[in-house]
C-alpha cells in the first residue's frame, strides 16, 4: 500500500464513485474515476467486488461500517485487510481508525450536523491523523472551507452531492475530492 499514491490519485481525479450495487459497480469500472468507495457489500461478495475494482486499475476503498456479515472488532477488520486487501478503509469509528492507522489507508467519515460535531471532528482529526477525512454532507461549502482552516488532513466532500455545481463548490471550498453516487458526475 502506497499512501502517497492513493492520496495523489484523489488530487489527479477528484471525483469518487460511491457505489451501492452491481449496476453502479459496472458503470464505475467503465468511468474515468480513479477511486471507488464500496458502500454496500457483505462477506460473500466483498472479495469479488474489491478484486474487480483493483483489476481495473482503480483504488478500492471499503466502508467497513457498512459491511454486512462480519463483526466490527479489530480481528474482523484485520481479516478484511489481510485477506480481501482493499486499498483503503472508510470508517466513522475512532477505535478502528487508531487500530488501522499503521495497516492501511484510512478515511475518517464525519457527519456535520451541528457545531459540536464540527469541533469534535477537528479534535479527532488532529489526534487520530487519518489519511483523509470525508465530510458529510458535501454540499455545505461554508463548512468545508471552515474545516480546512483547522486541519491539514485532506478533505473529501461526500453525501447529497448531485450536481456539477455541488462538485465545483466543494472543490472551490477546499475539498481535495468529492464522492458521489450520481453516475452522471463520475466522468466530469
Amino acid at each position: 500500500m502506497d499512501r502517497k499514491k492513493i492520496r495523489e490519485s484523489f488530487g489527479k481525479n477528484p471525483i469518487v464513485a460511491a457505489i451501492r450495487n452491481e449496476e453502479m459497480l459496472n458503470i464505475a469500472l467503465k468511468s474515468s474515476v480513479s477511486n471507488i468507495f464500496v458502500l454496500n457489500a457483505d462477506i460473500l461478495n466483498v472479495g469479488t467486488i474489491i478484486n474487480r475494482i483493483k483489476s481495473s486499475g482503480k483504488n478500492a476503498i471499503l466502508h467497513i461500517d457498512l459491511l454486512e456479515g462480519l463483526g466490527r472488532d479489530n480481528k474482523a477488520v484485520d481479516f478484511i485487510i489481510n485477506n480481501i486487501q482493499p486499498d483503503g478503509i472508510i470508517t466513522t469509528r475512532t477505535a478502528q481508525i487508531k487500530h488501522l492507522s499503521d495497516k492501511t489507508f484510512v478515511i475518517q467519515r464525519i457527519f456535520m450536523i451541528d457545531n459540536q460535531s464540527f469541533e469534535t471532528g477537528i479534535k479527532t482529526a488532529d489526534s487520530l491523523k487519518p489519511d483523509m477525512i470525508e465530510l458529510m454532507p458535501g454540499i455545505v461549502p461554508k463548512v468545508i472551507a471552515e474545516f480546512v482552516k483547522y486541519t491539514s488532513v485532506p478533505i473529501i466532500a461526500g453525501g447529497m452531492v448531485s450536481t456539477k455545481e455541488d462538485v465545483v463548490a466543494a472543490l472551490k471550498a477546499g475539498a481535495m475530492a468529492v464522492s458521489t453516487g450520481k453516475r452522471e458526475l463520475w466522468d466530469l
